[in-house]
């Protein structure tokens, strides 16, 4: 039996993700591709690639999207997937760390268990003059994907992608969620 090659660069590790998104029904919007070069400080002499890849479905109202972010750095490759859902007002989210712990609970639930999955809560004041309680939300949901799948190869890669969104849908899919959603 041949093992499987390790994913090294960003092009490989963008295809897998990719096949993996597009598999479970979810279709690219949108991919920014950059190299950076010039770097100060303990980063003198690195350069980076980096890929932000953005997928909608069909099957998802317009304020769900996986935001996809993937490095390659002379310090090896990473990345993450993230749901990320446009939240209500402010004022309805109520108290961040009662929305947070709130919010952790659910994903508990669906989320893979074993993997580095944190949770954003994010507030946007559109304009400073403003009611704060107006402020736009957004939460995203991430997952990281670690070394081990890397180093797995692209079948693995792709496996973890699709199982993640599955998971992300059981997150939209939660009745525990509904309250905190866009209308």
């Amino acid at each position: 039996m041949i093992a499987p090659e390790p994913i090294l660069t960003l092009e490989p590790l963008l295809e897998a993700i990719r096949e993996g998104l597009e598999g479970e029904g979810w279709e690219l919007s949108g991919l920014q591709k950059t190299t950076s070069y010039e770097f100060e400080g303990r980063w003198a002499g690195d350069s980076s690639r980096s890929a932000y890849l953005f997928f909608h479905a069909e099957s998802v109202p317009e304020w769900v999207s996986v935001d996809v972010f993937l490095d390659e750095t002379s310090r090896g490759l990473k990345g993450n997937l993230a749901l990320v859902l446009d939240g209500p007002e402010l004022s309805e989210v109520g108290d961040p760390d009662t929305a947070l712990s709130h919010l952790a609970g659910v994903a508990r639930k669906a989320l893979p268990e074993g993997y580095q999955t944190p949770l954003t809560l994010k507030y946007r004041l559109p304009n400073l003059s403003e009611d704060p309680g107006k402020s736009d939300t957004e939460f995203r949901f991430k997952l990281y994907i670690p070394a081990p799948a890397l180093k797995a190869g692209h079948s693995a890669v792709v496996a973890l992608t699709a199982s993640t969104v599955r998971a992300f849908g059981k997150l939209l899919e939660s009745q525990d969620l509904r309250g905190l959603l866009s209308p």
